[in-house]
């Protein structure tokens, strides 16, 4: 019986074997279709590997087409089948039907991975920041693009960025920050950055962070600028989101957004409306020293806003190396405002003379049209030799209408009414072309140019009731327009090796102003050329530690605001003005910085020095208890400034964020034979704590305070303010939802007083506690990006 069986065993090994033997002959064919579990959306580039039982090494493999299928063949006969695709869990299949020498796995269905963050940390690439001559480079890596994190995520890793949790950016403690996306101004970069929510990681090669801007870049004055390289042709299927937001005071808004990518198109959307109320409590003192009469106004108001808005755009990719953009947005607003003021004077002895309310009734409708056309060129020569041209299109209009009434309560002061009309329209355009053109081993060189066009023009009225019909005030109506064109061209020269390096630039620039109030017909022609050189150079002391120093020109054009020769009637006492006959501020700046990262520390500090000629200030004067505020151009200010940001993450679900900035100024000012010379330092300061909290809580609170300083005539108060929000991840991050507070303790006031040896004056200004609550639910490949589509 024993040897029965044995017998038998050994002729059914010889028979197995014989089979395999001849089977290792055979080819394999393996074919199927990977679609997302989630969308039924066929999944373009995922990897099928063929992999080895015992070593698990890799045999072969394939990448699936953009419909998903795919089809390969093996020889192999002890292996199982690997099919992955980043921010997807790996589907692994051992039990498959083979015939005819087929296996025909028909569909594979990849779930997201949303929550396998931190196995991917320690399995892939991981983000890293590089220090270039004039700018720091943040690579995101593959903990980041396979994570789902939407632009804003991305942006909140950069060191010296942070993004509260309602979406606003700062650089340095700064919100004053530009956006770009791929080196230019885009309809994806709007004011709010509600649009980034439709960019997600995997679609971002990098972030470029610039505190001390070059020639490339327009001369015209800002913080710094943040810098949205996407990758080139990534092809990501579809991925969106929509949100839900209600809060108090009154702030309801829906936003919609999509991108679908495919192997020639990337195309985007976004669609958002709402309601959003600003109530305001504000209070002024308008002091005669003279005649010892003081007038003192305190009231409120409320401002509603009525939004909707719609994006839409599209990439397409000629080729590997060709890529054109066309993109668009409209927008229409609807503004209503109503004050009430109550107003009181009073002469030397304290006593009340006059007493009357004012009631302000204001409606505005605001169309807005933006539009971009783009054209990118890579070249095959150099992975960073490009050609870019784009031309961008704005358009805003608003027709307003305001009635205020005067009712007198006590004395003998008339009661009245006014009205007010503007229609306002905006026209700008940029066309750029930009060209970089790498040699060498380590020199780059980069030229091109800009035309910016900007027309204004504002046709304003003020009308009194009198004898039962309104009759224009011709002092205070008139038609101003604004013609501004600025050409310039730019070249820059660097050399950068793996320690140090330098750049050097020049930008041209020619500005022609053209300013006419037309029922006066008053006009003023300015016509100027610049050249604003910049420098820098580099030393990476090592990885983690490094030195810059930088030098540019910058130029601080005056805005219409404050070229407009219109006056505001909103408090006939305190009255603000523009001067069509403004200059330009021009400043030299200097910053040293040292950057530092440690294993869980990035920090950097800097030293600045700016000097700035024809410096634009806002003169008071008063007479009978009526101020009026004008820019001029008074003198010029030195300024030394230290500054100090830093992120800190001494555990897993622990990171802070601090930033302060102290600087001193010297001013130097002569107006109208008075000197204004004076000195003084202001400081601001903020710090902001990100927890991780179990089952997918993020909580996050920060303080700010902005301390006490003074201006030519003004000081203005410290402010200390604390904001906090609490988010909550649920369904994988498919949906979040989220509770933010700002101002906690109401305790941001706006605050001036203004003391001159004839009057007086004091003008506060208060928002208030603003609760919001939002939800938001992401299809496709990412997570919900939150706020899409609220407008701030």
């Amino acid at each position: 019986m024993y040897n029965n069986r044995y017998f038998y065993f050994t002729f059914f090994l010889f028979i197995l074997n014989q089979v395999t033997s001849y089977a290792q002959h055979e080819t394999l064919s393996v074919s199927g279709l990977v679609l997302d579990t989630q969308t039924n959306e066929p999944i373009e580039y995922a990897t099928i590997a063929i992999m080895d039982t015992q070593s698990k090494e890799a045999i072969t493999g394939t990448i699936s087409a953009q419909d998903g299928r795919f089809s390969l063949e093996t020889d192999a006969t002890n292996f199982y089948i690997d099919i992955s695709f980043i921010g997807y869990s790996t589907k692994t299949i051992h039990t498959f039907n083979r015939e005819n020498n087929r296996i025909d796995l028909k569909t594979v269905l990849l779930e997201p991975a949303l929550e396998g963050l931190d196995e991917v940390l320690i399995q892939a690439e991981t983000s890293q920041t590089v220090f270039k001559l004039d700018k720091r480079i943040f690579n995101v890596g593959k903990d980041l693009s396979a994570s789902g994190a939407s632009a804003l995520e991305v942006l909140n890793n950069v060191p010296s960025v942070s993004v509260n949790i309602e979406g606003a950016i700062s650089l340095r403690g700064n919100e004053g920050v530009q956006i770009l996306v791929n080196g230019k101004p885009s309809v994806l970069a709007g004011d709010d950055g509600s649009s980034l929510g439709i960019i997600t990681a995997d679609m971002i090669e990098s972030i470029e962070v610039i505190t001390n801007p070059s020639a490339k870049y327009d001369a015209q004055g800002t913080s710094g600028i943040i810098n949205i390289i996407l990758k080139k042709s990534e092809k990501r299927g579809l991925n969106g989101s929509a949100s839900l937001n209600v809060g108090v005071p009154n702030s309801n808004s829906f936003g919609l957004s999509i991108n679908k990518r495919t192997e020639k198109f990337n195309l985007f959307s976004q669609l958002g409306f709402g309601i959003r109320t600003y109530p305001t409590e504000y209070e002024s003192i308008n002091a005669d020293l003279i005649d010892d009469i003081t007038i003192t106004n305190y009231g409120d108001s409320e401002f509603d806003e009525k939004f909707g808005n719609i994006l839409i755009g599209a990439d397409y990719y000629i080729n590997d190396r060709n890529v054109i953009t066309l993109s668009g947005s409209y927008a229409y607003e609807v503004e209503d405002q109503t004050a009430s003021s109550e107003f009181y004077q009073t002469d030397a002895s304290n006593t009340v003379t006059d007493r009357w309310h004012r009631n302000e009734y204001t409606e505005a409708t605001n169309p807005k049209i933006r539009y971009e056309l783009q054209y990118k060129s890579d070249f095959k020569r150099h992975e960073d030799q490009t050609l870019l041209f784009s031309a961008l299109g704005n358009y805003f209009r608003k027709d307003q209408t305001s009635q205020f009434d005067n009712i007198t309560t006590f004395g003998t002061m008339d009661s009245f009414k006014q009205q007010s009309r503007t229609d306002y329209k905006l026209e700008d355009y940029i066309f750029k072309l930009d060209y970089t053109h790498p040699f060498l081993e380590h020199y780059t060189l980069e030229t091109g140019s800009q035309y910016t066009l900007n027309k204004v023009s504002n046709d304003y009225a003020v009308s009194d009731f009198a004898g039962g019909v309104w009759i224009e005030d011709p002092f205070l109506t008139n038609v101003f327009d604004l013609n501004q064109n600025v050409f310039a061209v730019y070249t820059t020269a660097a050399y950068e090796a793996n320690k140090w390096g330098f750049k050097l630039g020049f930008r041209l620039e020619n500005t022609a102003i053209n300013t006419l109030l037309e029922t006066t017909n008053q006009s003023d022609d300015q016509n100027y050329t610049n050249l604003f050189p910049s420098a820098y150079t580099s030393y990476k002391v090592s990885d983690d530690f490094s030195l810059q120093l930088g030098y540019s020109n910058r130029i601080n054009r005056p805005s219409l605001r404050q070229l407009n020769p219109f006056s505001n009637i909103r408090n006939n006492y305190n009255i603000s003005e523009g001067n069509p006959e403004l200059q330009p501020e021009y400043t030299n700046s200097y910053e040293l910085t040292s950057i530092q990262k440690y294993e869980n520390i990035s920090f950097s500090m800097s030293l600045y020095y700016w000097y700035t000629t024809d410096v634009i200030e806002y003169i008071t004067v008063s007479q009978s208890n009526v101020s009026v505020s004008r820019p001029e151009n008074v003198g010029t200010n030195n300024t030394i400034g230290f500054e100090a940001n830093g992120k800190y993450s001494p555990l897993k679900w622990l990171t802070i964020h601090g930033d302060f900035n102290f600087n001193y100024f010297d001013r130097k000012g002569l107006f109208e034979l008075q000197s204004f010379d004076f000195t003084g330092n202001r400081w601001t300061t903020s710090i902001t704590a990100k927890v991780k909290l179990p089952a997918d809580f993020d909580f996050e609170i920060s303080e700010n305070y902005n301390s006490k300083y003074e201006t030519l005539q003004q000081t203005v108060s410290a402010i200390n303010f604390v904001d906090l929000g609490v988010r909550k991840k649920i369904v994988k991050g498919r949906i979040i939802l989220n509770l933010s507070i700002r101002d906690v303790f109401a305790t941001r006031v706006d605050e001036t007083t203004t003391t001159q040896p004839d009057f007086y004056l004091y003008n506060s200004r208060q928002r208030g506690r603003f609760v919001n609550f939002g939800i938001s639910y992401g299809f496709g490949k990412g997570e919900a990006m939150q706020f899409s589509g609220q407008r701030r």
